[in-house]
């Protein structure tokens, strides 16, 4: 993001995100057609995908990847795309390149949805939506009429839900929301939960969002700015769904958790808020697994997908799924 204070008779000040979202200081906004990170499609057919209405009223949509060769029931892993809850899509290059690799490397149907985005739609509307697409998988679990595609392969007793940055937020809200064994998706059941760096705030900055580098790649400006485009009107970075652990916030310690898989790289900003939470959680007797990637920055897996940590990141999401697979 950036600010600009260039001002003439027609043209107003505005926030810009990324390349690819302007918000003018009139309130209005505009998006960008185009990505944000602009790579090449690498589908080589070896993973079969499709797009699905999950939700009509707001027409969103989610995509849908499977192993072309899979033949036998797999696991359902939801990867929730992040982008500070402003920007980001399932239709984005990035996005779509890490799910190939996650449907053939976990052989797993992967479950990519939209939300909606702020400023346009503040939360909790990202939340509500990443709550609709768990429905949607339930309604196809008792669909007299599912979509084959999906229901041929999919078992729906060994469901996970992961989330990128925004998308670690709301997979922590989900799991807050439906509780261990998630008893009323039945019969889906959701068996974990995968935060990769979860988005979460709070007003009191953290040591690492206070010192961390002006260049990194999700800076503490950068930060700011998602957090005031996407939070409530009137609201501030202690709003429970910002932060877990704020004074506004319910406890979370009699609060029945499914495992997760935490793991964040050792130069993100939002470090210290996930060693906060998985502290937590772990001293209130909750399964956590946390893992640190030293000296990689926020969203290293989908930058470099083919690095030595993001292949190491996968084998552990690999390993969590088999340890907590039914």
């Amino acid at each position: 993001c950036q600010n600009t204070t260039e001002t003439t008779s027609t043209i107003l000040p505005y926030e810009e995100c990324r390349g690819v979202l302007r918000v003018y200081s009139d309130g209005s906004v505009v998006r960008s057609t185009q990505p944000s990170f602009d790579v090449p499609v690498h589908d080589d057919g070896s993973v079969a995908w499709k797009d699905v209405i999950f939700e009509h009223t707001h027409h969103l949509q989610l995509r849908l990847y499977k192993p072309a060769a899979a033949k036998s029931k797999l696991p359902i892993l939801y990867y929730i795309h992040g982008g500070g809850f402003c920007i980001g899509s399932r239709t984005w290059p990035n996005c779509q390149n890490y799910c190939f690799q996650l449907a053939l490397s976990l052989q797993a149907v992967i479950v990519s949805p939209d939300y909606r985005l702020a400023p346009e739609h503040r939360l909790p509307a990202a939340i509500e939506d990443g709550y609709s697409a768990i429905k949607w998988l339930q309604a196809q679990a008792v669909s007299e009429e599912p979509d084959t595609w999906l229901t041929d392969v999919a078992d729906f007793g060994n469901v996970f839900i992961s989330g990128d940055s925004a998308g670690g937020n709301i997979a922590h809200n989900l799991a807050v929301q439906l509780g261990a064994g998630s008893p009323e998706l039945a019969p889906v059941q959701v068996k974990g939960y995968v935060l990769l760096a979860p988005f979460f705030g709070g007003t009191i900055l953290s040591k690492s969002e206070a010192e961390g580098p002006k260049e990194a790649f999700l800076n503490w400006e950068l930060i700011d700015r998602f957090w005031r485009l996407s939070i409530p009107v009137g609201e501030n970075t202690d709003h429970p769904l910002v932060n877990p652990f704020g004074p506004f916030s319910r406890s979370l310690e009699q609060v029945p958790f499914d495992p997760i898989l935490l793991v964040v790289g050792g130069s993100d900003l939002l470090k210290d808020r996930a060693a906060d939470y998985a502290h937590r959680l772990m001293t209130w007797g909750n399964k956590i697994r946390f893992a640190v990637f030293e000296g990689k920055q926020h969203g290293f897996f989908t930058i470099d997908p083919k690095s030595e940590a993001a292949e190491a990141l996968m084998q552990l999401v690999k390993e969590f799924i088999t340890e907590n697979s039914s």
